[in-house]
């Protein structure tokens, strides 16, 4: 008999622990019994004097009604906004983890939680420091970004959005930036050796003592962009555009590979011609 009553009690354990295991079975459960409750209780009112209650239901009814359409949908929508903003959290605390660890495993980490973050609209991401050479960031969106110091070397950023963001020092040798836009970024000392900058737009980009040295920029847009100390040795210039550049002078452009077709302000455009009819010819 003692058996039978444990293994009774073990079974309705087991089954009560099913149902709280299983958040929506308990709510079912709990609106059963207290239904059964209600309606028992309410019988005789349904019986004896249903006009009357009647009216009554359907002003609760409304007021559930309500209750759903204000309180319910704002609840609901606090509830998705707060678990939104922890999962931006964790993206953002997730790279932080990541920062100084130079391994694929951060790289990739690190990739995947900026486009995370990417899908949600952040797009102004802290990423100094980071390690992030022979990744994958085609088409990502780091408009004001911080990359001070970052190593994206070897990375493919093909048509990504780095508009006034910050890339001081940062590595970005033998990266593929193909209609990459860098407008009104602060590059000052990067390197974009080997790079691949075809149709690149750095166009009011401050890039002072960078070195684009072997870098392909064939019709780059590099209007109004500051170029004081800038290196383009061997640097391929072909229909590349740099009206406006402040601090270029002749003798930067005399180790360029080529300024075929390349536009420049009409006093050094003269001085290109005078000086360097080779790098200008067809």
């Amino acid at each position: 008999m003692r058996s039978r009553i444990t293994r009774l009690a073990k079974r309705i354990e087991a089954i009560f622990d099913n149902i709280i295991e299983r958040p929506l079975l308990t709510a079912t459960s709990v609106l059963i019994l207290v239904g059964i409750l209600v309606i028992s209780l309410s019988i005789p009112y349904y019986v004896e004097d249903f006009s009357s209650f009647w009216p009554q239901i359907l002003a609760e009814a409304h007021g559930m009604i309500f209750d759903i359409a204000v309180i319910g949908i704002l609840l609901f929508w606090l509830n998705q906004n707060g678990e939104t903003r922890q999962r931006i959290r964790a993206y953002k605390d997730e790279i932080d983890d990541f920062r100084l660890w130079e391994s694929e495993e951060a790289a990739l980490r690190t990739v995947g939680n900026i486009k995370r973050l990417n899908r949600h609209k952040i797009y102004e991401i802290n990423l100094v420091t980071c390690y992030l050479a022979r990744t994958n960031l085609n088409y990502v969106n780091l408009k004001g970004s911080n990359l001070n110091l970052a190593n994206l070397s070897n990375a493919t950023l093909i048509e990504s959005n780095l508009d006034h963001s910050r890339l001081n020092q940062t590595n970005l040798e033998n990266a593929n930036l193909n209609q990459a836009s860098f407008m009104a970024s602060y590059a000052s000392g990067a390197n974009f050796r080997d790079a691949f900058l075809i149709k690149a737009q750095f166009e009011g980009a401050f890039l002072i003592k960078a070195d684009f040295q072997n870098a392909y920029l064939m019709e780059a847009n590099l209007r109004n962009s500051y170029l004081m100390g800038t290196n383009f040795e061997n640097a391929s210039l072909y229909k590349a555009d740099l009206r406006g550049a402040k601090g270029l002078t002749l003798d930067q452009l005399m180790k360029a590979k080529t300024l075929y077709l390349a536009q420049l302000d009409d006093e050094l455009a003269e001085q290109v011609k005078a000086n360097l009819p080779e790098l200008v010819g067809a």
